[in-house]
């Protein structure tokens, strides 16, 4: 398939600037993949499609505050530093995007803070806006931490066009977070309470969570136009034995198994055994689905409306039919649906 495929044209107007002001309140596309059938309902309508011992699986990411701003030697200029993953812990070495890259080379020092009381310098370029950067800190793992929390801003999209907020912080993190690692939310986690889940639970729906780290490149648009040439950056993931040990009982007991956004679907199909069951497993994964792909393990889909050309509308479209997922884009523009990560959700059954 060609990437042209993949584009479509969305009115501004249906870019959500900010979340719903109650999580579970979003609206919710449900969708029937077998009968084409599509219904118009609230988030919180989701339990009503899921029974006793059916399960749904979640991203436990945490979203770190990986947005920072620091000013260039002798110059002062300001510079953005998107910190992107801790590559060496003992050496304080990070992988990071810098904006303006032009200005940023190899030796260069970077001061944070009104009190220039954090430095990092340029010790390598990697991409074109790529570049390695070590923080020259004389305290411990935990007080740079403290330090590049209390200097960082949550790390929402550009494409909002607005600055980071202070309600941003709790709102652009899902109620599953736990394991920090994350450059942005696994967005259909986001419209998830802790009301919902109990009402689920109490219904006899179970959870299971596994991780899997969400890097820039999720969310970024593909750039080449044969699908087979395109290549994702290796995100951390991890699929413990417990969650394993309930969805494997939940297939083969013929209940649903619901993953809850596209991240969660590609952490469990980056852990099959050759007879197509999940296995424990944790390590990196580059896996691109693209259509046609073979879905193991799930039955259900709950998904943000995408991105065109990236590679979250492009596993919707394996999981739903291209042709179809491109309808029913249309139809949730025609029906006045709020896109991308604050928007709303679907769900495909």
């Amino acid at each position: 398939m060609k990437l042209v495929e993949f584009e479509y044209k969305l009115p501004k107007k249906l870019i959500a600037q900010y979340p719903s002001k109650n999580r579970d309140e979003s609206r919710l596309m449900v969708v029937e993949r077998a009968t084409g059938k599509v219904t118009n309902r609230k988030f919180y309508d989701l339990l009503e499609y899921f029974d006793d011992k059916d399960i749904m699986v979640v991203n436990n990411t945490k979203v770190f505050p990986a947005r920072l701003y620091g000013r260039k030697e002798k110059t002062g200029a300001k510079i953005e530093v998107f910190l992107l993953r801790e590559l060496n812990k003992e050496y304080r070495l990070w992988d990071v995007l810098v904006d303006p890259a032009r200005k940023i080379r190899v030796g260069n020092k970077l001061y944070f803070g009104n009190n220039e009381n954090l430095v990092a310098e340029v010790v390598d370029n990697t991409t074109s806006r790529g570049r390695t950067i070590r923080f020259l800190f004389d305290g411990s793992d935990q007080e740079l931490k403290l330090i590049l929390e209390s200097l960082g801003e949550t790390p929402i999209p550009k494409y909002l066009g607005r600055e980071s907020e202070k309600s941003d912080k709790e709102r652009y993190q899902t109620i599953f977070a736990k394991h920090e690692g994350a450059v942005a939310a696994p967005t259909a986690g986001l419209h998830f309470t802790p009301e919902l889940v109990k009402r689920c639970m109490i219904k006899g729906i179970d959870f299971a969570e596994v991780t899997l780290h969400i890097g820039l490149s999720t969310f970024r648009p593909i750039e080449v136009e044969d699908l087979t040439k395109h290549k994702m950056e290796a995100e951390y993931y991890v699929v413990p034995n417990d969650a394993v040990i309930k969805i494997n009982k939940a297939k083969d007991t013929g209940h649903k198994i619901c993953s809850i956004g596209t991240t969660t679907m590609r952490a469990l199909e980056s852990s099959i055994t050759t007879d197509y069951r999940l296995k424990a497993n944790e390590g990196w994964s580059n896996l691109f689905i693209y259509p046609p792909f073979k879905f193991n393990i799930c039955d259900a889909l709950i998904t943000n409306f995408h991105l065109p050309k990236t590679s979250l509308l492009v596993l919707v479209c394996a999981y739903m039919g291209k042709e179809f997922t491109m309808e029913v884009y249309k139809r949730a523009i025609k029906d006045g649906y709020r896109f991308y990560s604050y928007g709303d959700a679907m769900l495909i059954m």
